[in-house]
């Protein structure tokens, strides 16, 4: 199948790196960000995957045109400039119809894409787990399958039908569709086989638990730094956007001896491409299962306020689909991230339910974990349990499970009262306690 408007392996089709212009068509009306900022945001990208960034220029839309979407004095004018600067790939930051793509590409002389084009390809790159790949590759042919037009005049050919009297068979394109149709639905099968996988080790991990807290955010917020920073692990945290793609998750020590487990997602993007939301359904199911989700932000970033509205749109969005509760937000806490860009966590300025920190440094990070655990132990109960003092398999599930608050130690036995979950409280007395001792409190419930 030849398709000349794919976006796969945009940077492998000439020595790279490949001059590179990025185009912005800018509408002001209801943007809470300015063109700059955005314009800075889409070179990040294309520089995230090593294009070489020759020329930019905002330019204003003020009616979209079919054919172009800019209007013809600002193609030329374009054009021009880039043929100057002898560009190869011009990246449109707007979502084009495959005739403007086409269009666009007649009249610049150059490969053109668009932003879904190029987060597809930025996530064609980095992903790295199995239902990472298949979701991206799924994301792609979808997008590809827009694609196929009648704009592309290769795709009219006919191929002939079967005998003399077949007619006049199955055109390009039509094959070409069915092709795609035919992967696109080996890939779901796959997907979903992956999916019934991830759920079986959810399952597992649940028969042990340990409260999951999620951090999500903007691309570039500084996530995997803060991860590391908290859990001591070594994740790849580089400063660009999205620097990782796939879930990741480590264990979490916190002030009160409990443990947790900490996943680190993918970041969230404005104007964020519909056929990607299903590329990271794993790191939004994380999300979705969390017992409570950090919402870290650059707090330096002079958007970061159109930055949360982005990140708060999508999990919205995941309310609306059945993906994500509708009560997500009383299990959240914002998270200011980069303070040490600001000259430190003093001079942030945080607001109510707001933490500052700089994951860099370190500052902050205690009080980020202390109000982890403070969170993580709204609705727990406080309950005792007198456990023979030669059956340490109760006592360690304890410790391991709860917070200990107090320990008395006899002869044969020892005293312990501890704050569990509800759920923990009725597993421990399930599994060791008999119907008449369970539940004994050890003073008022929470």
């Amino acid at each position: 199948m030849t398709d000349p408007d794919s976006s796969q392996d945009l940077h492998a089709t000439a020595e790279p790196p490949m001059r590179t212009a990025v185009i912005l068509p800018w509408r002001p009306e209801g943007q809470m960000r300015d063109a700059e900022a955005r314009l800075d945001e889409a070179v990040e990208l294309a520089r995230s995957i090593g294009l070489d960034i020759v020329h930019t220029a905002t330019v204003n839309l003020r009616a979209p045109q079919p054919a172009t979407l800019l209007g013809s004095g600002q193609v030329a004018t374009l054009g021009m400039a880039m043929a100057e600067a002898r560009v190869g790939l011009a990246m449109v930051d707007a979502a084009l119809t495959p005739v403007q793509q086409r269009n666009l590409e007649r009249e610049w002389h150059c490969k053109v894409i668009d932003r879904t084009g190029l987060i597809l390809d930025i996530f064609g790159e980095r992903a790295r787990t199995r239902e990472g790949a298949l979701q991206v590759e799924l994301a792609h042919l979808q997008y590809q399958r827009s694609r196929l037009v009648r704009s592309w005049t290769h795709l009219g050919r006919q191929r002939g039908g079967f005998g003399f009297l077949g007619g006049p068979g199955e055109t390009q394109i039509e094959a070409d569709r069915r092709l795609i149709g035919d992967r696109i639905a080996r890939l779901r099968q796959e997907i979903e086989e992956v999916r019934r996988t991830r759920g079986l080790q959810r399952s597992a991990r649940q028969r042990v638990p340990a409260p999951v807290v999620a951090l999500v955010g903007y691309t570039n917020a500084g996530k995997s730094t803060l991860f590391n920073a908290l859990t001591g692990a070594a994740a790849f945290a580089e400063n660009q956007l999205f620097a990782t793609l796939d879930p990741t998750m480590r264990g979490l020590e916190l002030p009160s001896g409990r443990r947790a487990v900490l996943s680190d997602t993918v970041g969230f993007i404005s104007a964020l491409p519909t056929e990607l939301i299903a590329a990271f359904r794993a790191t939004l199911e994380e999300v979705a299962e969390a017992d409570l989700i950090l919402h870290v932000r650059d707090g330096a970033h002079p958007d970061s306020q159109a930055q949360r509205a982005d990140v708060i749109t999508v999990l919205d969005g995941m309310v609306q689909d059945g993906t994500l509760d509708a009560g997500w937000r009383h299990r959240s806490l914002e998270v200011l991230n980069k303070a040490d860009l600001l000259g430190g966590v003093a001079q942030v300025g945080a607001r109510a339910g707001e933490i500052a920190v700089s994951a860099l440094t370190g500052e902050g990070l205690e009080t980020l974990r202390a109000a982890i655990d403070t969170r993580l132990s709204e609705g727990m109960v406080t309950a005792g349990y007198d456990i023979p003092t030669n059956d340490g398999a109760q006592l360690a599930w304890l410790y391991g499970h709860g917070e200990v608050i107090g320990r008395q130690d006899s002869d044969d036995s020892i005293r312990v009262t501890v704050r569990l979950s509800p759920d923990d409280r009725a597993r421990f007395e399930r599994q060791y306690l008999p119907a008449a001792e369970a539940g004994r409190p050890a003073g008022p419930e929470r």
